[in-house]
């Protein structure tokens, strides 16, 4: 929004809707069509209009608080703005292009009902700290809906992690098989990544909440307004302490920007998974119609796109990220109309986070793990190897490094005979190392190796269920 001038209350004002008017006397023509095109932000910025009037109400009540509007006029515009809010909630709020703007719209709105009174309610403000003020809120507003839905995908994934908290499957590194896992454990990994995605959204939260009304244009006003009075109205901690910063930060903006894109990376690894899982070799999960589609021409097919678009959103949230720290970058104190281009970037962001984070909490609550084929894989490629090493240096008193050397040969001759370690007979295993006794087979099935993870944030289904415990108390689940 660009910079104008604060208001009084014998500030002479127009009549009707007129947006040039309400520039002032000093612009004699209206615009022409292309700037109007270029400076309009009312087709995007028109949902922030709950916020926008909450500051007002608070703002005129402070204003007669102060004594700088009469009480008859606070009256006044309070009932007008009841009216504005009831037209827009009920779609009967007619926009008019001209208004080039939400603040603008409301006001004009407001200045058809109650006439005088509606033009007293922009003293001792800017639509500077107006839209800093509205942004704000509605950035406040978006990470308390995010943190709900997170929090109901964290109790998705929980769902799904007490239910197979013992069912065992591969755990990949370099997405080759490494050792074995259970699928509880893998669940509760990416509860513990969307538990921090909480942490990010919360302290973006603390750091916002701030008021930037009554910084008005960028130096503060004149008139003996009450910041504090507004601040605590909306919900703010305190007023911004520095009238410039007031109007010009959009840091809030950024990190609620940098943590949308924190999690949709999370989510993305997920779906990458859930695509990756759904596939032909591995078929580790099914998902229902409700989350996949069918081919135009292949009728056997079963597509995974909700996770695939899942997967493509985070480059749209991040590239938000990024467009508006490249806004940013390069401006000088205080306000500049650039910084119009920070809202569509983080309703986009936002709307397609919320979009994919209802679609991966539909997804996890709607997949079905497959046993047999993640159990059978579970033991593949040689999967329990960590074992047999770990056996060595437990059991033998070999070295880690000795005990390594002695796994990898053992290791290749299975491979050369095409059998898994579980298969060799103990004269082989005996072969490379004597000192082996027939109790190494006891370490090297899937059931035991996962069940002999039981440190702190292992992979043993007793401290899966544990875990899964503490996870519900935590979300009142």
């Amino acid at each position: 929004m660009p910079d104008t001038s604060t208001a009084t209350p014998q500030d002479p004002a127009p009549s009707g809707r007129d947006a040039n008017a309400l520039w002032g006397g000093r612009f004699a023509g209206g615009p022409a069509a292309i700037m109007q095109e270029i400076n309009a932000s009312i087709g995007f910025d028109q949902r922030m209009w709950r916020q926008d009037i909450a500051g007002s109400r608070a703002h005129a009540a402070m204003l007669a608080a102060c004594g700088i509007i009469s009480e008859a006029d606070f009256a006044a515009i309070s009932r007008g703005l009841d009216q504005v809010a009831a037209e827009l909630e009920e779609g009967r709020f007619v926009f008019d292009p001209a208004q080039e703007d939400i603040h603008m719209a409301v006001e004009a709105r407001l200045t058809e009902l109650v006439g005088d009174a509606g033009r007293r309610l922009h003293t001792a403000r800017s639509r500077n700290d107006q839209v800093a003020l509205d942004l704000r809120l509605w950035v406040r507003d978006a990470i308390d809906a995010l943190d709900r839905q997170i929090a109901d995908l964290m109790r998705a994934l929980l769902e799904q992690a007490e239910r197979h908290h013992a069912l065992p499957m591969p755990g990949f590194t370099h997405l080759q098989i490494g050792q074995p896992v259970t699928f509880g454990h893998h669940m509760l990994a990416y509860l513990e990544m969307l538990a921090r995605d909480r942490g990010r959204f919360a302290d973006c939260r603390a750091r916002l909440n701030e008021c930037p009304l009554g910084a008005a244009a960028l130096a503060g006003t004149s008139f003996p307004v009450d910041r504090h009075m507004t601040a605590r109205a909306l919900g703010f901690d305190r007023p911004m302490a520095n009238s410039l910063d007031a109007v010009s930060a959009r840091d809030f903006a950024l990190e609620f920007l940098a943590a949308c894109s924190t999690c949709a990376m999370h989510l993305s690894r997920l779906a990458e998974e859930i695509v990756i899982w759904m596939s032909a070799p591995w078929r580790f999960i099914r998902l229902s119609d409700a989350f996949t589609t069918g081919s135009s021409i292949m009728p056997q097919k079963r597509n995974p796109d909700a996770a695939e678009l899942v997967r493509a959103k985070t480059g749209r949230i991040t590239g938000a990220f990024v467009a508006l720290t490249m806004v940013m970058k390069g401006l000088p104190l205080a306000y500049g109309k650039d910084m119009q281009e920070d809202k569509e970037k983080v309703f986009d962001a936002a709307d397609s986070l919320a979009l994919s984070l209802a679609a991966t909490a539909g997804m996890v609550r709607d997949m079905v793990p497959e046993p047999e084929n993640l159990r059978r894989w579970a033991g593949a490629g040689f999967a329990t190897a960590t074992d047999l090493a770990d056996w060595l240096v437990r059991t033998l008193n070999l070295p880690f490094r000795t005990a390594h050397h002695v796994t990898g040969r053992l290791v290749a001759m299975a491979e050369a005979k095409g059998c898994d370690l579980l298969e060799l007979t103990l004269a082989e295993m005996q072969s490379v190392e004597p000192r082996i006794t027939e109790a190494v087979f006891g370490v090297l099935t899937v059931e035991q190796s996962i069940a002999s993870r039981t440190c702190y944030g292992g992979t043993a289904p007793a401290n899966v269920a544990a875990q899964a415990a503490e996870w519900r108390r935590r979300l009142g689940a």
